[in-house]
């Protein structure tokens, strides 16, 4: 049997930061943000070349460990055969290690890509099907799924299979996010977490994240009582201590803050007019920016744009 034929050019994914939890929302609420990585695959007769710029320019492996490659010879296998060779380019702008989905944004940029470079690679891997590959390479659609569809994400596993509903957040929402200097390791932030939490805690939890759609969408005035956490955050705190002590003073001042993803990076979801101010309140030691709601997640994209 024939494998798939590849297009002679290359291809430009461009994907967009991400943030999950957002509080309450444990592995199963992410938010699209506008910060992005762009990826250039094209098919080689030959061989493998990488060529990264950006973060992660002098640590990450350039040969098959790559998760990028990895994650592109996963798709490919879907699509039905691999390539000759691959050259790849990346400039890549999320930070690693801070919580802000920059592992999701290599799976999903490679799963794109080896769809948008194989002929017919649409009839063969729908949007549907890219979320299901995404997140099994993953391991969960918390981050894959904003990453793949863009905005505000409810996403779940059924039978195994990732499966997302895509929402708008409120135009009035600025993500701000505050980036500490040091990473922390998702594996370790991950291992602080109980086995079991109580009961209480677990319902409360539910109506925060039940509200925090409601507030996210439509009532941001409603976003400070909508992020409250008791699932995680407190738990992974010894990990990353100047970041909870940020959480802590920014929501005493009012301000809608939480960890994003396993965190060190700080989000919070503000309003235009107080966005600026917001942005200032770190002080030494962070990196804090605002950034626009990404609405487009993943997308190919002209080269020479």
């Amino acid at each position: 049997m024939a494998g798939p034929a590849f297009r002679a050019a290359a291809v430009r994914v461009r994907v967009p930061a991400t943030s999950a939890n957002l509080g309450p929302g444990f592995d199963s609420l992410g938010l699209s943000l506008g910060l992005y990585d762009d990826v250039v695959v094209r098919v080689a007769d030959s061989g493998l070349n990488i060529d990264i710029a950006g973060e992660g320019s002098e640590t990450l492996p350039r040969d098959e460990s790559h998760l990028l490659v990895r994650s592109l010879r996963t798709a490919f296998d879907a699509l039905g055969g691999q390539p000759r060779g691959l050259e790849i380019v990346c400039a890549n702008r999320i930070p690693h290690g801070r919580g802000l989905g920059s592992s999701s944004a290599a799976i999903v940029s490679a799963v794109v890509a080896a769809r948008a470079v194989t002929i017919g690679g649409g009839a063969l891997l729908d949007d549907a099907a890219l979320l299901e590959l995404a997140t099994e390479i993953e391991g969960h659609p918390d981050n894959v799924a904003p990453c793949l569809l863009g905005g505000f994400t409810i996403a779940w596993t059924e039978t195994g299979a990732g499966r997302a509903i895509r929402l708008d957040a409120a135009s009035s929402v600025v993500p701000v996010v505050f980036v500490p200097g040091k990473p922390v390791l998702t594996e370790m932030a991950r291992g602080l977490l109980p086995r079991t939490v109580p009961h209480v805690d677990a319902a409360a939890n539910a109506g925060r994240a039940a509200l925090l759609v409601e507030a996210l969408t439509r009532r941001p005035e409603l976003l400070l009582p909508a992020t409250e956490d008791r699932l995680h955050q407190e738990y992974r705190a010894p990990a990353m201590p100047e970041s909870a002590a940020l959480v802590e003073r920014l929501r005493a001042d009012g301000v809608p803050a939480m960890i994003s993803g396993a965190g060190p990076t700080v989000l919070a979801l503000v309003e235009e007019e107080t966005a600026d101010k917001v942005a200032r309140l770190a002080g030494e030691g962070w990196a804090a920016n605002r950034l626009d709601l990404d609405v487009d997640g993943a997308s190919v994209l002209p080269l020479g744009s």
